[in-house]
C-alpha cells in the first residue's frame, strides 16, 4: 500500500499537499509515517436495504485490512431508483478519480461504463453482464469491469415451480417485467420454457406504467386460478409496493426474486443473498487495490441463495404453505 518514512510534520504536510495535487492522499500516523489513503466510490441504484449491503461490504473490507479514516476513504451514493439521479452520481463519482468503483445493479453499472472505460469497476447484483454488454465473457471480462452476477437464468424457472408448489390450483401466471432490459427477456424466456410442463399459461405484464400495470392485473384477476411472478430488475424493485398492493387487492399468490418483496407483503421469494454479494465484492476490491486488473478477474455466479416465506400473506390468501417449503425456508415472516 506504500508506506513512507518521513523526517517530520512539515515534510509530512508537504508530501500530503503534493499527493493531493497528484490525485493521491496520505494519512499521517503518530509515528511520523504517511500511509497512502486509497479511494473507493460506491453507488447503488435503489434505496432497498442499501445500508445493510454496504455495511456488509465495509465489514469485509475491515477484515481485509482496509479501515476507513486510516488507509481507505469510501464515497457512497444511492440513486433511489431514479435514473437521472443515478446518471448524475455516476458522473460525479467518476470525476473523483477513485481507485475503484463499486456498482450495485445492472443499470448503475451500465451508466458508469458510459462515464469511464478506464477506472476499475466491481459490480454486484447484475442479472446478465454478458448479454447486457457489460463484459466480454464471464471467464475473461476483458474491460474495466467485473463482479458478481445476480443469478443464472435457470433460477427464473424455479420461481414458477415454487408458485405451483405453494398454490397447486394456479393455471395462469402474470409475470411482471421490464421489456426494455435484456435480462428480463431472458428471465421470461426461461419461465415460458418450463410453463407447459407445469400446466401453467404465462403472460408478461409491463411495469413501466403504473396505470397500465393496474389495468392489466385487474383484467388478469377477473379469471380464476391466477398467480404472480416478479422478475428481477431495477424497475420491478422500484415498483415493489405497487406490486404488493395489486397482489393483496386481487388475492393473488406471488413469488419474487428477493426478500425485499416478501417484507413488502407478497407470499414467497427465492433469490440471491445481496449482502453476501457485497462481502464477496470487497475481496475483489482488495485484489484491485493490490494491483490486479478487472479484465483478469472472472465474473462470479452467486453461491448463497435464500428462500423467504410470508405466513401473514399465506393466511390472508387462505393458502397453507406446504411443509416441504417451510422446511427449506431460510426465513419465515410471521
Amino acid at each position: 500500500m506504500g508506506v513512507l518514512s518521513l523526517g517530520g510534520c512539515n515534510e509530512a504536510a508537504r508530501i500530503h499537499q503534493t499527493s493531493r495535487r497528484c490525485g493521491d492522499s496520505l494519512a499521517v500516523c503518530g509515528a511520523g509515517a504517511a500511509v497512502r489513503v486509497r479511494r473507493i466510490a460506491a453507488i447503488i441504484g435503489t434505496d432497498v436495504n442499501s445500508t445493510a449491503m454496504h455495511e456488509a461490504f465495509r465489514q469485509e473490507l475491515r477484515r481485509l485490512g482496509w479501515v476507513e479514516g486510516s488507509n481507505v476513504r469510501i464515497d457512497t451514493r444511492s440513486g433511489g431508483g431514479d435514473v437521472s439521479l443515478i446518471r448524475k452520481y455516476a458522473a460525479e463519482l467518476v470525476a473523483l478519480s477513485p481507485d475503484v468503483i463499486v456498482a450495485t445493479g445492472g443499470l448503475t453499472t451500465e451508466l458508469l461504463l458510459k462515464e469511464t472505460r478506464t477506472l476499475p469497476i466491481v459490480f454486484t447484483i447484475v442479472p446478465d453482464p454478458v448479454g447486457s454488454g457489460l463484459v466480454d465473457s464471464l471467464a475473461q471480462p476483458g474491460g474495466n469491469a467485473t463482479g458478481f452476477m445476480q443469478f443464472e437464468y435457470n433460477l427464473s424457472g424455479k420461481w414458477l415451480e415454487l408458485l405451483k408448489e405453494i398454490a397447486p390450483s394456479v393455471t395462469r401466471a402474470a409475470v411482471f417485467w421490464d421489456p426494455t432490459q435484456i435480462a428480463a427477456i431472458g428471465q421470461f424466456a426461461v419461465i415460458q420454457s418450463v410453463a407447459p410442463s407445469l400446466g401453467v399459461d404465462v403472460r408478461p405484464i409491463n411495469v413501466r406504467d403504473a396505470s397500465e400495470t393496474e389495468r392489466a392485473i385487474a383484467a388478469f384477476a377477473s379469471q380464476p386460478n391466477g398467480g404472480l411472478i416478479v422478475t428481477a430488475s431495477a424497475l420491478t424493485l422500484t415498483h415493489r409496493e405497487l406490486i404488493n398492493t395489486l397482489a393483496v387487492k386481487h388475492k393473488l399468490p406471488a413469488v419474487g426474486p428477493s426478500r425485499y418483496y416478501v417484507t413488502n407483503g407478497i407470499l414467497v421469494s427465492y433469490g440471491v443473498d445481496f449482502a453476501d454479494q457485497h462481502r464477496r465484492a470487497a475481496a475483489y476490491v482488495d485484489r484491485i487495490l493490490k494491483g490486479e486488473k478487472p479484465a483478469g478477474l472472472p465474473v462470479q455466479a452467486p453461491t448463497k441463495y435464500e428462500l423467504v416465506v410470508n405466513l401473514k400473506a399465506s393466511k390472508m390468501l387462505g393458502i397453507a404453505i406446504p411443509p416441504s417449503v417451510l422446511g427449506r425456508a431460510d426465513e419465515v415472516i410471521e
